[in-house]
């Protein structure tokens, strides 16, 4: 065989190995599915590096809150992998590595799986509460201002899933919402809602769908779009609804771990002290009233020249 037949080979095996390199999107395990629950985590175009970041954050407070991760390998004893160093997709091999040579069948507390939108990871979450771990980690970033992320922008809870159709959502909300909402339970709240690659959901549909079964609950549940004291995070994905109860949404900047590191900003003074030209403008005007209060008293409050056309025409006639 020919030199140029070989190089021909090589490049055509090379574009071909290559394009389907490019064309295949990095996925989790699985995808996300109705019936999980996690974290749903937005990013700006590095989806490796936010899942890589997802990680070390998620497991950095999830230790705090729950203890230590515990995994048995293959030879018994428990171990506690450190993937905070390691690149995503490494990290995600060596996982399933392990859990093949052991035989074994749990799932990390942790698993990044395709969330079916750009931008957007699903972490899928086991034995514990991802409402409550977001919150701590908003809640200890708020505090120390203290940035521990580059490409991570939002962490959204993920406390159940359902059908992505309406009648669908309704029903499971009305068992969902029930701990906030129904009687005795009342509360102020908002719907922030949001749907990706899906239309057959219309977002003022839903959200008064929503409005109607909280108020339903409990009459005494009423909308505030200011400072709510919960929020009802709906995001729609395909045909996956993820759904959520949230505290502080406001205080937490819509739970953007960029934005709740940033200083408050300070708000202006209600009675800005006066600048030089409003002073002298001021005293101008104090000036020119005094002056006219003299001109009347002089013109004993009858001086033609500030009488009215019709006043003075209502005296020609009664003369």
């Amino acid at each position: 065989m020919s030199a140029a037949s070989n190089d021909s080979r090589k490049r055509s095996k090379k574009r071909y190995a290559s394009g389907n390199h490019h064309g295949k999107r990095w996925k989790g395990s699985r995808e996300l599915e109705v019936g999980m629950q996690g974290i749903l985590i937005t990013c700006n175009m590095n989806e490796r590096k936010c899942t890589a970041e997802a990680f070390n954050l998620l497991n950095e407070y999830a230790d705090e809150l729950f203890g230590p991760e515990k995994l048995q390998d293959n030879n018994g004893s428990s171990s506690e992998e450190e993937e905070a160093d390691e690149d995503v997709e490494v990290a995600l091999k060596k996982e399933v590595a392990l859990l093949k040579a052991s035989g074994a069948k749990q799932e990390r507390r942790f698993q990044a799986l395709d969330s079916g939108a750009n931008n957007v990871i699903f972490i899928k979450t086991q034995k514990l509460e991802s409402d409550k771990l977001v919150h701590h980690i908003l809640s200890d970033l708020h505090t120390t201002k203290k940035k521990k992320s580059r490409v991570i922008l939002r962490m959204l809870p993920v406390m159940g899933t359902c059908k992505a159709f309406q009648e669908d959502m309704v029903k499971y909300l009305t068992t969902f919402l029930e701990p906030w909402f129904k009687t005795p339970n009342c509360g102020t709240y908002q719907i922030a809602f949001k749907a990706r690659n899906s239309s057959h959901n219309k977002r003022d549909e839903i959200i008064k769908s929503i409005a109607g079964l909280v108020g339903k609950l409990n009459p005494k549940n009423k909308v505030d779009l200011t400072n709510p004291e919960l929020t009802i995070i709906v995001e729609v994905i395909k045909a996956v609804c993820c759904i959520s109860v949230v505290k502080d949404y406001a205080l937490y900047r819509k739970y953007n771990v960029q934005e709740v590191v940033k200083e408050d900003t300070p708000k202006p003074d209600v009675t800005p002290a006066p600048t030089d030209a409003s002073t002298a403008g001021e005293k101008d005007a104090h000036d020119a009233e005094e002056t006219t209060k003299e001109e009347t008293k002089k013109g004993g409050g009858d001086n033609d020249n500030s009488v009215p056309e019709e006043d003075k025409a209502a005296k020609g006639d009664g003369k």
